[in-house]
């Protein structure tokens, strides 16, 4: 099977600091990759080359076999890489279309396009559509985002990712701050995705949702990749362990990688 992203040796540098030092990893349809390292890691500034925040010092990056580069986020999301930060990029005072179709509202066209107007029951309908497809459920397509909770919010923007054909899923900590229910809806959403094929790299903290859902995990420490396991045959002892570097990666099968030229900072990475 072959992957839908290949990101290969990818470095990243600010200054003397080495945030991400020559990371590979490769993910496939509808699997679902746990990210986890300590704070300073990498993880943040991995993801953010990926997705098109930075650019890479070095390595390349593959979507679809195609070697692509980004100037920009608007890049990656036009290819089809959608990341959901823990802020959601939603517009609180406006409605569920609204943000579905923020940036790309639909307008009808009067006199040979001399008038344009917002096509409302298009919008609308899509909309229903999409959280449907995701089995989403909102009080009202018309409520503010700003009334809703914090799950229905994870939920409307996964759902936009999800409608404008995301080849791909990068979640920053989807469940943070969320209710146990908010939080198991939230990962129902995660599996729902897997099914579809549409790969997810879930950022947490929360071992316990990693272990809910993915497939695999990759370990950051100190900015190198230091173990890649299925999350089938690990514990989350042996992960917060290769976190902290308090196991040999060798014991896992994995070959061990030098840690003391490379460096993190905390406000890089998150």
């Amino acid at each position: 099977m072959e992957p839908v992203l290949r990101a290969k040796n990818l470095t990243k540098r600010f200054g003397g600091l080495v945030a991400v030092d020559d990371v590979s990893m490769d993910i496939l349809p509808g699997q679902v990759m746990g990210l986890v390292g300590d704070n300073g890691a990498g993880k943040s500034t991995l993801i953010k080359m990926i997705s098109g925040v930075y650019q890479p010092d070095a390595g390349e990056i593959f979507l679809e076999n195609n070697n692509v580069t980004f100037s920009g986020p608007r890049d990656a999301r036009d290819l089809g890489i959608e990341t959901i930060y823990q802020d959601l990029a939603l517009a609180e005072n406006l409605d569920v279309s609204s943000n579905i179709f923020l940036g790309r509202e639909v307008k009808k066209r009067y006199l040979g396009g001399l008038i344009r107007t917002l096509n409302w029951p298009y919008m609308h309908e899509e909309s229903a559509s999409a959280l449907d497809r995701l089995d989403i459920h909102v009080p009202s397509l018309m409520q503010q985002i700003r009334n809703l909770s914090g799950g229905q919010r994870q939920a409307v923007a996964i759902a936009r990712s999800v409608y404008w054909n995301a080849k791909m899923m990068i979640m920053d900590e989807p469940t943070a701050a969320l209710a146990v229910p908010e939080q198991r809806k939230v990962l129902s959403l995660v599996r729902t995705l897997r099914e579809q094929g549409v790969p997810v790299i879930i950022i947490s903290h929360n071992l316990q949702d990693v272990f809910a859902v993915a497939d695999r995990i990759t370990v950051l420490r100190r900015g190198r990749k230091v173990a890649e396991v299925d999350a089938a045959d690990t514990t989350p002892d042996e992960i917060v362990s290769l976190m902290v570097g308090a196991k040999a990666v060798h014991e896992m099968g994995v070959i061990p990688q030098p840690l003391e030229n490379s460096g993190s900072t905390e406000d890089l990475d998150q």
